[in-house]
């Protein structure tokens, strides 16, 4: 009920009525704000990107220091199938998954280059998918741990290359001795976002600038049994982008804007591209156990869970935001 409707109900029946003003915003209450939101289901990611942001003291990583591949035994994962229609194809750190069509295959992030063939390539094939059916490819962001592997299968495969148009724009500045290689110019994605259909599913790609300028997360259905349950795959979490106050803007209303895109769409289920967000890993072997009558999925939660985790970025976003003025 607002204001004035308040004021003239009091005056109506002659009694008089003390209107508090809110509560003023700041940096401590949104931190409780978001702190709230989060609860039980995503405290990890809280404590990464509101209590200890990755960009409050980061030294920036030399152009020049070489590159090192770590043990495998340190990222490989075995791969899954989670849902009747999505594979989990990604590492113990970094998620990749392989969403079947009736008219062929749609990857979602595509790892290092050093684990695209061992996890990708490899990891579909054990499961009983042929890479060669694959015909979309869909990077959530352009930094090395999720798009290194689009130029293998977009080369080896033809598959078609989705990323947001900025992304793209920095991608193709890399030199061809890069990791993975550079892949060619495919689908752009603007902030107007994009659809892309495949054997009767829908995939929409809503840009959410702010992790990295062209940041683009995910809706998309999965099939568990005889129901339809809806994912939300965050594109981009961690505050890793420059410390300035219009970026964590950028970032507050993208998050916001995917608050609202999922109550639109009833997502149940979340999922990022990084396992410690949304424990892909774990979640994926706890699939594979078996459920009793009625039991949920591991990863389906509820709509208001799934857009807790928006309101929970978007508060840690302008709390830092806030905290610079």
């Amino acid at each position: 009920m607002n204001r004035s409707l308040l004021m003239a109900i009091a005056l109506l029946a002659g009694s008089p009525l003390v209107v508090e003003a809110a509560a003023p915003v700041t940096p401590d209450s949104l931190v409780a704000a978001a702190k709230r939101a989060a609860g039980r289901d995503y405290a990890g990611t809280f404590l990464r990107i509101c209590v200890a942001p990755d960009n409050l003291n980061a030294v920036p990583r030399p152009a020049n220091a070489p590159r090192v591949v770590p043990d495998r035994a340190t990222w490989y994962a075995k791969p899954y199938k989670v849902f009747d229609n999505l594979y989990f194809v990604g590492t113990l750190i970094h998620s990749a998954w392989a969403l079947t069509t009736a008219d062929g295959i749609i990857v979602i992030d595509t790892l290092f280059d050093y684990a695209v063939e061992p996890e990708i390539v490899a990891g579909m094939k054990a499961l009983g998918l042929d890479p060669r059916n694959i015909k979309y490819v869909l990077i959530t962001h352009a930094h090395g741990d999720h798009d290194q592997g689009a130029a293998l299968l977009q080369s080896r495969y033809g598959a078609k290359v989705v990323m947001g148009s900025v992304d793209w724009d920095a991608t193709l500045q890399r030199p061809e001795t890069a990791p993975g290689g550079v892949p060619k110019r495919d689908i752009a994605v603007g902030p107007e976002g994009l659809k892309i259909k495949l054997g009767g599913t829908t995939v929409e790609a809503v840009s959410t600038p702010g992790h990295s300028p062209g940041t683009l997360s995910y809706l998309f259905p999965v099939k568990d049994g005889n129901r339809t349950l809806t994912v939300a795959y965050s594109g981009g979490t961690a505050f890793n982008f420059p410390r300035r106050k219009e970026s964590f803007a950028i970032y507050r209303d993208s998050a916001a804007k995917m608050h609202a895109a999922v109550g639109a769409a009833g997502a149940t289920i979340l999922m990022t591209n990084h396992t410690e967000f949304d424990g892909a890993y774990d979640k994926a072997r706890i699939a594979q156990l078996p459920r009793s009558a009625g039991e949920k999925h591991p990863y389906e939660t509820d709509v208001a869970t799934v857009q807790r985790y928006f309101e929970m970025t978007q508060d840690c976003a302008e709390a830092q935001r806030l905290s610079m003025e």
